[in-house]
């Protein structure tokens, strides 16, 4: 990964250009580094950021320079400028600020997704969110206290417990410490949870399918411990005809209805303060690099945003 010059260009049909004020970091953007989701190269990384309009190509009608924008795919989020397509482009209301904006797009409407449309989380459940404490995590499990469920969050260590405490766990996992199936188990009395959020992926998957009730539903979200693989499909008939998904953003707001929909439930929750953000690191967007270090040796918590 390397900082360098290119050439924008102007907007094309149904185009802006964006001056991005901030950048969102996710998990996500290791992967296509790693090539664990492969990409043609050269390309540049990044997958949701916030800033204004400078230019707006022909037919744009619904943006106009000096708009504040917002946005979450496609990929190339990493710069100062960028083109971005409006049908992607959401404005950024009155009360939330570019860094906010920046970065919730991508892990904010993620939790939007997990818990409004994949598994309709209402009041009275008892979930499973793993890494309660990161990005998606801690907008998650606010979101859910906040409808109404009781929250139970697994994290790596102390402090990390008790960050997801402030956000909304009513029971919290250490899981360097403690077998969080067991734990999961004597939480529920034995019946388990109708639904377990996982990003970790292959070191959290096998236990996860454990700690559900039957007919339960597996959310696999991420992989940030490794990618599961061999999973054997009769493993969800023997532990209670449970569901498996691996959902994604981009299916969830394929359209620009529900992308629009995503957008104004979540910038909703964060205006009445339901969900709070924290900002908890940010780096300069030329030393993106040591922030992906940072963020693979789970060094950070939160949200983290570059700055051009």
């Amino acid at each position: 990964m390397r900082w360098e010059e290119v050439e924008v260009g102007a907007p094309g049909p149904g185009q802006v250009l964006v001056r991005n004020t901030a950048v969102g970091l996710n998990f996500v953007d290791v992967y296509h580094r790693s090539g664990l989701y492969p990409n043609a190269l050269p390309l540049t990384l990044g997958m949701e950021g916030a800033g204004v309009v400078e230019a707006v190509g022909p037919r744009v009608k619904e943006f106009k320079v000096g708009d504040r924008v917002a946005y979450a795919q496609p990929m190339g989020s990493y710069a100062e400028k960028c083109l971005r397509p409006v049908d992607r482009l959401v404005k950024i209301p009155a009360g939330i600020d570019d860094k906010i904006a920046a970065a919730i797009m991508l892990k904010g409407m993620t939790a939007w997704y997990l818990i409004r449309r994949t598994y309709k989380v209402k009041k009275g459940d008892t979930i499973l969110m793993h890494a309660a404490a990161g990005g998606v995590g801690q907008i998650l499990c606010q979101w859910a206290k906040h409808l109404g469920a009781t929250v139970i969050g697994t994290v790596g260590s102390d402090d990390k417990a008790a960050l997801a405490k402030k956000v909304g766990c009513k029971h919290v996992i250490v899981t360097s410490k403690e077998n969080f199936v067991e734990r999961v188990k004597a939480i529920t009395k034995g019946k388990g949870v109708p639904v377990v959020y996982d990003g970790v992926g292959k070191d959290t998957f096998l236990g996860s399918l454990d700690c559900l009730a039957p007919l339960g539903m597996m959310v696999s979200f991420g992989n940030a411990s490794g990618a599961v693989t061999q999973f054997n499909p009769g493993v969800l008939a023997q532990k209670g005809s449970l569901f498996l998904t691996r959902p994604t953003l981009v299916n969830y707001t394929a359209t620009r209805e529900d992308l629009l929909t995503a957008a104004r439930d979540l910038f909703a929750v964060v205006k009445n303060k339901a969900v709070k953000i924290s900002i908890n690191q940010t780096y300069p967007l030329r030393e993106a690099a040591q922030a992906h270090a940072d963020l693979e040796a789970r060094k950070t918590t939160g949200s983290t945003v570059l700055l051009p």
